[in-house]
């Protein structure tokens, strides 16, 4: 089974699976590079084909979702503080951080329902959530109702696409890589856009390579 595949995801480990790849891609921080996104909406066409069911497949993605945004919260919240003072990696060094904060600043509890449908940050948010203490209370609030458009929206879409459109699964993979092409462009963007964070990749890249 192939972990970065939604297709191997599914026909590999079935429900299981998902619920994994969702809980592990919200709830922990190595879970960034998961394929959350087009992971539900090849579900959601597979459902169409009559593969997987559509309301179970909601369901427990659902719940997955939200157990993964808690387990988050709450890492963040009992370690976060002392670990990310410390935090200076590929992915998660302090500028990065400091973006995610940015968002909690910009679009306050709204972050986490923004924070789904954007790889990485999505996996971030509800940790910086609880590192910044805010109220569980005020936080599931806002992690059910992301989950619930989240779980929802991308199944049903992907749904739909399998009836609707003739001959669907011709289509699926383009489809799947421009969803995932999509999604990584707020991030990336974010993460290029600064001068010092480009020279900083760069130098990286080419002592990856060997260049000097």
């Amino acid at each position: 089974m192939n972990i970065i595949d939604p297709v191997s995801i599914i026909e590999g480990a079935g429900y299981i699976g998902l619920a994994l790849v969702i809980f592990a891609e919200t709830g922990i921080l190595l879970g960034f590079f998961l394929p959350g996104d087009s992971l539900l909406f090849t579900a959601g066409f597979l459902a169409s084909t009559g593969i997987i069911d559509l309301t179970t497949l909601i369901i427990i993605c659902l719940v997955a979702a939200i157990l993964g945004d808690s387990f988050g919260y709450h890492i963040g919240k009992k370690y976060g503080p002392k670990v990310f003072k410390k935090t200076d990696s590929f992915f998660l060094d302090r500028k990065y951080i400091e973006k995610t904060e940015s968002y909690y600043k910009k679009y306050g509890g709204e972050t986490i329902i923004i924070a789904r449908f954007i790889p990485i940050i999505r996996t971030i948010a509800p940790v910086m959530a609880g590192v910044g203490k805010v109220p569980y209370n005020k936080f599931i609030v806002y992690n059910v109702a992301g989950a619930i458009i989240w779980t929802v929206s991308l199944p049903i879409i992907g749904y739909y696409f399998g009836k609707i459109i003739p001959n669907a699964d011709k289509y699926v993979l383009p489809v799947v890589a421009c969803i995932i092409a999509v999604s990584l462009i707020p991030p990336f963007y974010s993460l290029l856009k600064e001068k010092e964070r480009r020279d900083k990749i760069i130098k990286r890249i080419k002592k990856i390579i060997k260049i000097k």
